[in-house]
């Protein structure tokens, strides 16, 4: 009976989670679709695939592109009006990750605020848990 009740605890959680998977500023929206149209995406239809890689100075690196097609192993999220995919193998590291946009003089370009970063690099472009 318990473990019922842990593991129906467990995937109501999960769900939540993935329900707000990864969040977009309204900057990071805008800066989106002015790009995709740029590039001839068409945000409306279109996707900003977001992923994790091995790599960079802290061990995991964020992927951010744009795609027409979406994969079986993609999850699919929408969140400020922009459609997000993302592979299987990412979810659980992009989980409740904020992405924004900063512009100006001193600004970064895209940042990923990532709730599950223990230890992020003095760039922003990469993370470990």
């Amino acid at each position: 009976m318990v473990n019922r009740l842990f593991c129906s605890i467990f995937v109501s959680n999960l769900e939540l989670i993935l329900l707000t998977m990864i969040k977009v500023s309204e900057d990071a929206k805008k800066r989106i679709s002015l790009l995709m149209n740029d590039e001839g995406y068409d945000a409306t239809i279109d996707f900003v695939r977001v992923g994790v890689k091995s790599g960079g100075c802290s061990g995991l690196s964020y992927e951010l592109k744009f795609d027409k097609s979406k994969a079986d192993n993609d999850k699919l999220f929408e969140d400020n009006e922009i459609k997000i995919v993302v592979d299987k193998k990412s979810v659980l590291y992009l989980a409740g990750t904020i992405l924004e946009y900063s512009g100006g003089l001193n600004g970064k370009g895209f940042v990923f605020n990532n709730p599950n970063a223990q230890r992020t690099c003095g760039c922003g472009e990469s993370f470990s848990l």
